[in-house]
């Protein structure tokens, strides 16, 4: 009786309220899979995209349940401490939800003309926002571990969801393969934060170094600079973003706008939970890590998107260049470079979802036509998709009465608070560099074609043969300039919302701002 008592195992309290919204999306999950499969008629791709974006709803809706809860009762913990309920969980889980209310929306139509139907994409959608959402909440590293690995592995997939581009393929293995890796290097550095605080909860880490000094720090220091790598790759910070042109360019276009703003929230989540809330014992080793990391992805970025003749490399580029802004209030490691960063995640997800709907409609069937020479003339082509990316585009370059001023402001506006005036200088200097490719891309669709080359037409049957789906290195598809393009009303829907949204907090900034500066951490 006595082993067997010695053998019962103890399990926590699960308080199921504090992981709803997660559970909303993988018991959701498991609903389109399961009608997928019992439903003997085909389902359109459009019920599945309906159905997705209200499962957002209702995670929206648990999530703003749960903020107000913590506004009434203050921050706390769940599941035997491994879950922190505080103002930062709640606004990642708004904002992930957001996402999932509109990416499923901007990808319907794609999956419908690619022939790509079924419930896979929404599936791994769901699975990968939980994950995301997962490592907002971490209060233990092993937690963050299983949160980025359940982000990450069905964005390798999606990555090469058209199985049928070569393309598409490689773009999934050169992304697996660095994931792997890179979650490799992290999980060494969480074993080596153990080794050196013997704790894996972050709450009791950080306790640990605030109330202890240690002699040899050189584990500990190690331990962190992983955790450091395994968060740079996941949000493409240089020098670990190697992989991000090339996946952009050969991923499906809906698949790459979902990966580029949930991967960056899930990942800077992470980065900030870690190194503000952990680590702030350790914030004079950590500051100058970031600091450098900062500075080389932001100039990189800026530099490197200017020679780019694929729009969705020189997004990649573009990418890489807003990490580094999201950085520089990560770097600042206080409460107002916290709320800037959460503020420009905010605001680029919706500019990055609605960039790359845009750069779908305008990609065509076989999504090839990604040359930056069939944006010329667009405005004439297509009116209204042209005006949406120009406001898209020129919210990332940081124009007035949009959130990209907003967010660069905040976040210079936080180094600054922070003596961090260098980084605060080289910011805004790269901000003038994106400016140029930004407006080129404008200039493009709204300037005069009378006298300039024409576009040569490729056919529709020579981009998808073999030789039209070649490797990220092959020729690009581009398109007749006398070509309207048609916006399917999905599509026009969830860009009316980035649209709406990136202007609507641009003009009236303060609910945003003040949920940001509201969003703290429960242990700091």
């Amino acid at each position: 009786m006595n082993l067997l008592a010695a053998a019962t195992l103890a399990l926590p309290s699960v308080n199921y309220t504090t992981i709803l919204p997660e559970l909303i999306l993988l018991g959701w999950m498991l609903v389109l899979l399961a009608s997928s499969a019992l439903v003997t008629r085909p389902i359109p791709t459009e019920a599945f995209a309906v159905a997705t974006s209200g499962s957002g709803i209702a995670s929206l809706i648990a999530s703003l349940i749960l903020w107000h809860d913590v506004q009434d009762h203050g921050p706390f913990t769940a599941i035997a401490h491994a879950i922190a309920v505080d103002g930062f969980y709640c606004f990642v889980l708004v904002l992930v939800s957001c996402v999932m209310i509109i990416a499923p929306l901007l990808a319907a139509s794609f999956l419908r003309r690619e022939s790509l139907p079924g419930p896979e994409y929404y599936v791994l959608a769901l699975i990968s926002a939980s994950g995301a959402m997962f490592m907002a909440s971490a209060n233990d590293l092993i937690l963050i571990f299983l949160g980025l690995e359940i982000l990450s592995i069905p964005l390798y997939v999606m990555a090469g969801f058209d199985h049928r581009r070569e393309a598409s393929s490689e773009a999934a293995m050169k992304y697996f393969v660095l994931g792997a890796f890179s979650s490799a290097v992290f999980l060494y550095g969480i074993a080596l934060t153990y080794g050196a605080t013997g704790s894996l909860n972050l709450a009791e880490i950080g306790g640990f170094l605030a109330n202890n000094t240690l002699v040899h720090q050189g584990v500990l220091l190690a331990g962190l600079g992983l955790l450091i790598v395994g968060f740079g790759f996941k949000v493409a910070a240089v020098p670990f973003h190697m992989w991000t042109p090339d996946v952009y360019q050969g991923s499906p276009t809906p698949a790459v706008g979902f990966m580029a703003s949930v991967a960056k929230i899930g990942g800077f989540a992470g980065l900030l939970r870690v190194c503000i809330s952990t680590f702030p014992t350790l914030a004079q080793t950590w500051q100058p890590i970031l600091w450098v990391l900062a500075v080389a992805t932001l100039v990189l970025g800026a530099v490197l998107a200017l020679v780019q003749r694929d729009i969705k490399r020189m997004l990649a580029y573009s990418s890489i260049n807003h990490a580094g802004f999201v950085l520089i209030g990560v770097q600042a490691g206080t409460g107002r470079g916290l709320a800037g960063s959460l503020y420009y995640l905010f605001a680029y997800s919706f500019l990055v979802l609605g960039s790359f709907a845009v750069v779908a409609v305008v990609g065509g069937r076989g999504d090839n036509a990604h040359d930056l020479s069939n944006y010329r003339g667009l405005a004439k082509r297509s009116p209204l998709l042209a005006v949406t990316f120009a406001v898209l585009l020129l919210a990332q370059a940081g124009a007035p009465f949009t959130t990209g001023f907003f967010a660069k402001f905040y976040v210079v506006t936080a180094s600054v608070a922070a003596h961090s005036y260098a980084l605060a200088v080289i910011a805004m200097l790269s901000a003038g560099i994106a400016a140029f490719f930004y407006l080129r891309v404008v200039f493009l669709m709204f300037g005069d074609t009378e006298g300039e080359e024409a576009i040569t037409p490729v056919p529709v049957a020579a981009a998808a043969a073999p030789g039209g789906h070649g490797g990220l290195g092959t020729a690009v598809q581009t398109l007749p300039a006398t070509v309207r393009l048609e916006i399917d009303s999905w599509v026009a829907s969830g860009l009316g919302i980035c649209v709406l949204m990136s202007v609507f907090f641009g003009i009236w900034p303060q609910p945003l701002i003040s949920f940001a500066h509201d969003a703290t951490f429960l242990f700091h």
